[in-house]
């Protein structure tokens, strides 16, 4: 059976350039795995096929055999070229590395391969206050970062000079060790999966191509965010290396201890001190809440521990627009350096109210009874 031509199996024209090549190899070989098509036999052959198509023309030499003698200029059963089989481990890896989510990828043309790999996630501890974390803000945070070297341009190489090919891989980035039938693929180990050789490295960045440096970025919190919630920024993590994409990152929110709320999710606590009258009398006492100064009613004969709930004055969802509340827990206070006239009347007050214990201290009635009953 005649051969499909290379370049109407991947769909590129014949002056295609091997960016052309790889990205429309990439694209049919992930559509025809096997893995995403099982049980398909067309789809397995369709693999085949794109994957055959793909290690002639990606190799400049097997290329130009092709583009000169056709299928008859890389057969090796016609002594010219190098086989197309289906065994090459580097493309296997490729496919793999986009369908599972890998850090490597297929190199450039040229039959050069490298290692691309996605730059690692940050983390940012940003540390708010709970007014900030209620109603978002926006912060500036300055993190370590990469940047292109400005005097080599990213090469690594000193200015007037090239990156050469490496010696060792022939500019594939890998190579191949066999023993017996054992055929390993693996990095260089002298470019380390780049394909390339600095002899002469550049001196701003010492052939990295890169600087360290910082970046500022700003960072929007929304409504409602508590402790331990991340906001992720795309692409703002480390670099990738030889062509990957950038990592994320990471800020994670974490909220200052405020000096009269506690938060409970949505909702926020805390403690009011009242007079003894106010608690006996009842009254109006103003509160501190997230928008300002509210008022409570008191209800006469108010114990300590009652809780008053103010709807809505809590914290807004992060995600929704409901909001949550204030609970107010009421804490009677005794008074403090009292004056003589004071003292005396509630010494007078005392007295009249031991004269009815149980009306006017219920539970200290109950508490004397318990008491009583366990003592027998």
């Amino acid at each position: 059976m005649s051969k499909k031509d290379y370049y109407d199996v991947l769909g590129v024209n014949r002056d295609a350039s091997d960016d052309d090549i790889k990205k429309a190899y990439r694209k049919l070989a992930m559509k025809y795995h096997p893995d995403r098509n099982p049980d398909s036999k067309e789809a397995e052959e369709k693999f085949k096929e794109v994957k055959e198509a793909y290690e002639i023309l990606s190799d400049s030499q097997k290329r130009g055999a092709y583009d000169q003698f056709g299928h008859a200029g890389v057969d090796p059963q016609a002594g010219a070229g190098g086989g197309a089989g289906f065994g090459g481990f580097g493309d296997f890896a490729d496919i793999f590395s986009d369908i599972f989510g890998g850090g490597r990828s297929g190199g450039g043309g040229g039959g050069g391969r490298s290692n691309v790999y996605r730059g690692a996630d940050l983390r940012y501890n940003m540390e708010i206050s709970l007014e900030e974390a209620a109603r978002g803000c926006e912060k500036q945070i300055r993190i370590p970062s990469h940047e292109e070297c400005e005097v080599c341009h990213g090469s690594g190489a000193k200015p007037g000079t090239q990156p050469k090919t490496c010696t060792t891989c022939g500019g594939h980035g890998q190579v191949r060790m066999s023993q017996g039938f054992f055929s390993i693929q693996q990095t260089c180990p002298t470019c380390h999966g780049t394909g390339k050789q600095i002899s002469d490295p550049c001196t701003s960045c010492h052939g990295a191509g890169q600087k360290k440096t910082n970046k500022t970025l700003n960072v929007k919190i929304p409504p409602g965010v508590d402790e331990g919630d991340r906001i992720r920024l795309s692409g703002e993590g480390e670099p990738g290396q030889n062509g990957g994409p950038s990592g994320d990152l990471y800020v994670v929110t974490h909220i200052k201890p405020h000096t009269v709320f506690q938060r409970d999710g949505m909702d926020l606590h805390c403690e009011m001190p009242i007079s003894f009258s106010t608690a006996a009398l009842g009254g109006e006492v103003e509160i501190p809440t997230l928008d300002g100064m509210a008022k409570v009613k008191i209800s006469a004969e108010t114990q300590s521990g009652r809780v008053y709930r103010l709807r809505g004055k809590g914290v807004k969802a992060v995600r929704g627009t409901e909001y949550g509340d204030l609970h107010c827990h009421v804490v009677v206070e005794t008074p403090v350096k009292l004056t003589e006239r004071q003292k005396e009347l509630l010494r007078e007050f005392d007295a009249i109210s031991q004269g009815d214990v149980a009306t006017h201290n219920p539970r200290s009635k109950s508490f004397m009874d318990k008491l009583k009953d366990f003592f027998g």
